[in-house]
């Protein structure tokens, strides 16, 4: 009777550890956005990891091979998006405020895109798909580890024609734009690295000519985590005009939001 009894506390113990881990602290911290990226970015993160040999954009990378149609961009980005709502929550910019940037590439239907941080290269098929035939879309990614991943995700998408991607720090990168790859100008930059990068690396290329008049800047997670000196900037400066989408953090409910700056010159 007593290895029965061991056995029901055991099995009892697993269920509310999985109840906890699968849906209670998932609820409990939609709402709030520090909690939030403790449990997703460095607790679930560093424990799945751990138990599965592998890291989260390998995941990602599994379940768009395993869900997606190679060749479609579309079905790259809604494999990854399911992928994080109900498996494992990611730093995309995610469903709902992918919808946004959609827009604004269409809006602004670009020649030249620089995009600041690729990570698994979600963003980067949700803005090549939309590019006009012979547009160059430029991203740089820090992470030799993430660009790697990107590489494949953007190959399974069939967009690798359309993507130049380049590993290093934007910073090293900016200034070699025109040299290295015969950019003049950007039409559209969409900043997703490092918050404390946006505002320096927006300096950067106003220094180096690589914003005309018109240029669109879209930076992402301006709330949360948030980018406090890049927001004063752009919205201070006579130099921009900008424009905040309020939305919401990936795949939960803390509030963030998209700023759109445009270069007036």
């Amino acid at each position: 009777m007593m290895w029965l009894t061991v056995l029901y506390s055991c099995t009892g113990g697993a269920a509310l550890l999985y109840a906890l881990y699968r849906w209670v602290i998932p609820a409990a911290v939609q709402y709030h956005g520090g909690l939030a990226l403790i449990w997703h970015d460095v607790i679930v993160e560093r424990m799945l990891d751990t138990l599965t040999q592998s890291t989260r954009p390998q995941r990602i990378l599994d379940a768009v091979q395993k869900n997606a149609t190679r060749g479609d961009p579309r079905s790259v980005v809604k494999a990854i998006d399911h992928f994080c709502r109900n498996k494992e929550w990611a730093m995309n910019v995610g469903d709902e405020k992918g919808c946004i940037l959609d827009s604004v590439v269409s809006e602004v239907n670009p020649a030249t895109v620089l995009e600041l941080g690729t990570y698994c290269g979600y963003s980067t098929v949700r803005i090549a798909s939309l590019l006009p035939p012979h547009a160059k879309l430029i991203t740089l990614e820090f992470n030799p580890d993430f660009a790697a991943i990107a590489r494949q995700v953007i190959a399974w998408a069939g967009l690798e024609d359309k993507v130049q991607l380049v590993e290093g720090a934007s910073g090293d990168w900016i200034p070699k734009m025109k040299e290295q790859f015969g950019v003049k100008t950007f039409d559209l930059v969409f900043l997703d690295h490092w918050k404390n990068s946006y505002l320096p690396d927006t300096k950067l290329m106003e220094e180096c000519s690589l914003l005309r008049k018109g240029s669109v800047l879209l930076a992402d997670n301006v709330i949360c985590p948030g980018a406090p000196d890049y927001l004063e900037f752009v919205r201070s400066s006579p130099r921009y005009k900008s424009q905040y989408f309020k939305s919401h953090l990936e795949y939960t409910k803390v509030e963030d939001g998209l700023e759109k700056s445009v270069f007036l010159g």
